[in-house]
């Protein structure tokens, strides 16, 4: 039988059906274990039928705590029990999906992409099982499925999931699921970030026209797995092991989740007009078929360069310059619906 909220008034939505679990207090993560280098820890026993919610309350500007007594009942109806586990920083977030993987239960995280990643390190180094719904702002990872961008449909979706095994990059130690970027892309995240009137894709796209008026060309020293660095004078440098970023831009089209590797895409100088001109096709990923786009594929990448910047994975600032992405290969075991439209390589039986 599902349990029925035990929670102050107004702490959860009306509707829900899930209880909730109260985590610690903010601060650095306890108790969660780092991945091994070889990427993958032993799987844990895990039952499908037992659910921690791990949501972001203040995600998508409240999206995600609205949304969230429907996506329990969704989730209500073929999981017998659904626990809510609101969480208040991405490291607190870190130690309640530990928490729930520890005692078998899959992790389902709802909110933004920053969430998800930071969730699916905690998950990944426990062998535990995630799931992501689209809270937040952005949502790339579960557009990258091909996913609906309703919580809810999702929700319901998953009661026919298969389980997959998918890679886990990490900059500096700090895990993601979709991008890693750092140049211009630093400038355009700090601007979206501040907007409050835009929402989803107008938000990314707003900040990017912003930044440009500001943006000079910066030097980047890159290097992938064993090869020569590579010098770069331009706007952005990526690692990618998603397809998706900045609420649908297709900045790495060919990426997979499956190959071991992130696409490294490399984008060189041009004039303001020339930019401009080509910003459009990130949408639709034609932008990589162009001069001044350069795609790289390696495990691990170094990237330094001639000005400090913060390196945004997943709409959040986890490192600086120098900083290296390295990939876990097969680290995190995902339930993907059966509806997605994106093929994902199965390597467990689902």
């Amino acid at each position: 039988m599902t349990q029925r909220p035990s929670v102050a008034a107004g702490s959860v939505p009306s509707g829900s059906a899930a209880s909730t679990t109260a985590g610690p207090s903010p601060g650095p993560v306890q108790g969660v274990q780092e991945l091994p280098r070889g990427g993958a820890v032993p799987a844990r026993a895990v039952d499908r039928g037992r659910l921690t919610v791990v949501v972001n309350p203040s995600a998508g500007r409240g999206r995600a705590l609205r949304l969230l007594g429907g996506v329990c009942a969704q989730l209500s109806h073929w999981a017998a029990d659904v626990r809510v586990a609101p969480t208040r920083s991405l490291d607190h977030a870190g130690e309640l999906a530990a928490a729930a993987s520890a005692q078998g239960r899959v992790v389902v995280a709802l909110g933004g992409d920053g969430l998800a990643g930071a969730v699916a390190g905690a998950v990944a180094a426990a062998g535990g099982v995630l799931a992501v719904l689209p809270g937040g702002r952005g949502n790339d990872f579960v557009r990258g499925l091909g996913l609906p961008d309703d919580p809810r449909r999702v929700a319901a979706e998953l009661a026919r999931a298969r389980e997959v095994r998918i890679d886990l990059p990490e900059v500096d130690g700090r895990p993601f699921l979709g991008i890693a970027s750092v140049g211009y892309d630093s400038d355009v995240q700090v601007i979206a970030d501040r907007a409050r009137l835009l929402r989803g894709r107008h938000v990314y796209t707003y900040a990017a026209l912003r930044a440009l008026a500001a943006w000079r060309p910066a030097r980047f020293t890159v290097t992938v797995d064993d090869e020569a660095p590579r010098e770069l004078r331009g706007w952005t440098v990526g690692a990618a092991n998603a397809p998706c970023y900045g609420g649908g831009m297709r900045f790495a089209p060919d990426a997979d989740l499956t190959d071991g590797l992130v696409e490294v895409v490399l984008i060189s100088h041009t004039s303001r007009l020339t930019f401009l001109a080509l910003f459009p096709r990130v949408f639709s990923g034609r932008h990589v078929h162009t001069r001044h786009v350069r795609v790289l594929r390696g495990r691990r990448v170094r990237v330094e360069a001639d000005r400090p910047f913060a390196v945004y994975a997943d709409g959040d600032p986890l490192a600086t310059l120098p900083a290296t992405v390295e990939v876990r290969p097969s680290a995190l075991r995902l339930l993907v619906p059966t509806t997605a439209t994106v093929p994902v390589a199965d390597s467990l039986p689902g």
